[in-house]
């Protein structure tokens, strides 16, 4: 069992370094990420960022692993998502390795940290990753363990609210078989969302604590869809 409490101050000391000291690399990225995500959308905003960081950082404890790249591959993973930047995969990495490269950053670290930011997105579920580490596993768990359960729910609804999507349409049945451009372009109702890529990540965490705290919030999405369907059918 994973003693979240014994761990807690290490993540606390992470995530709020002293504001006595001169600022540190974690704490500029911190600043850098808050002010360029200060007015996106919701379920892609600065708090989770924050919520990533600090699953990151859980998820770490339990493994050997470049703390640093951890740190920086968590908080910049998603400073330029492609979802609302029409599309572009680039802009991302070109703005994290813009911000290292001025905080003189070691290259092998940017390069790691840049591989992350490239590599972890769940795109369909049907591209292999073409690059491997440790630490991209810890901050790709952290990413889909804030995509499931309470919080994912959350996000998808969000998010299909922002795009103006159906909540649901019983005739229009999930595409389990999308490539990465499909996927990308969907505009299928919020429900299916959850048999396109949230029902699917809790066979494809990569770390032992994420598959442990993926499988609690599995079942909390369970729960949720059977009370929508009963609720949708007047049954409940």
């Amino acid at each position: 069992m994973l003693n979240f409490e014994a761990i807690n101050f290490k993540i606390q000391h992470f995530l709020y370094p002293s504001k006595m000291n001169k600022p540190d690399l974690i704490s500029k990225t911190i600043l850098f990420v808050k002010q360029n995500l200060e007015n996106a959308e919701g379920g892609h905003d600065w708090f989770h960022i924050e919520r990533v960081y600090k699953n990151a950082l859980l998820i770490a404890q339990n493994e050997t692993c470049d703390i640093k790249v951890v740190q920086l591959g968590a908080l910049l993973h998603d400073i330029a998502d492609s979802k609302f930047h029409d599309g572009d995969e680039t802009i991302g990495p070109k703005t994290a390795r813009t911000f290292l490269e001025a905080e003189k950053v070691a290259s092998a670290t940017i390069d790691h940290v840049i591989a992350i930011i490239e590599n972890i997105s769940f795109k369909g579920g049907r591209v292999e990753r073409k690059f491997s580490s440790i630490e991209l596993d810890i901050v790709q768990d952290a990413d889909r363990l804030d995509a499931i359960g309470a919080i994912g729910i959350a996000r998808t609804f969000n998010y299909g609210g922002f795009k103006n999507r159906a909540l649901y349409h019983p005739e229009i049945a999930p595409n389990l078989t999308m490539t990465k451009e499909e996927y990308k372009n969907n505009e299928a109702p919020t429900i299916n969302h959850f048999y396109e890529k949230l029902l699917l990540l809790k066979d494809k965490m990569n770390t032992q604590t994420g598959k442990q705290i993926a499988q609690e919030r599995h079942r909390y999405m369970e729960g949720f869809l059977e009370q929508f369907y009963a609720e949708w059918e007047g049954r409940k």
